[in-house]
């Protein structure tokens, strides 16, 4: 039975990754954390639309979040796949006390394998153009970036959190 579960999650994985591989770069979407968030739940059976609305302000490195000293905030497949392995671990019902301490080094692994896969974390620096600066949102979308780069990252990161999350799946989902 659990061998039937583990291919059953895999295969729901692995058509849907097949079939965001066409849609993704023809999607308007509202952000890399929305959409690596609301494709790993829809995998799962979950469609929430209070998730998306959430996640939509986490994207384009924390909203375009530019400190003082000029640091800006990570990737929004970074923090959607970091968000799905505290729902994979947690499902649904609040987290267990028990599952903090997993979900923290789960997801600083997926982001140091995020890193290690694109030399980065940082929106601004896979992408080229600083959110804080609306002209720059501007011709990012103007010049179709999603399409060209950032979808990747969430293939990437809904396929990773497969990956990284396998037992959790298994046991949980």
């Amino acid at each position: 039975m659990e061998q039937k579960m583990d291919r059953d999650i895999n295969l729901k994985f692995d058509e849907a990754l097949e079939n965001l591989k066409k849609e993704l770069p023809n999607e308007m979407v509202s952000g890399c954390a929305e959409a690596t968030m609301r494709h790993v739940l829809k995998i799962l059976g979950i469609e929430i639309s209070l998730i998306d609305n959430i996640m939509i302000s986490l994207s384009g490195g924390l909203g375009g979040y530019k400190s003082e000293k000029g640091w800006t905030g990570p990737c929004g497949a970074v923090v959607g796949g970091c968000g799905c392995v505290g729902a994979i671990l947690g499902g649904m019902e609040k987290m267990a006390s028990k599952n903090v301490l997993p979900s923290y080094l789960k997801s600083a692994q997926f982001a140091k394998e995020f890193e290690k896969e694109f030399g980065s974390v940082r929106c601004s620096d896979l992408v080229g153009f600083d959110f804080s600066d609306p002209n720059q949102i501007m011709e990012y979308m103007n010049e179709g970036v999603w399409a060209k780069k950032c979808y990747k990252y969430v293939l990437w990161a809904i396929d990773n959190v497969r990956r990284l999350m396998k037992k959790e799946l298994k046991r949980n989902w």
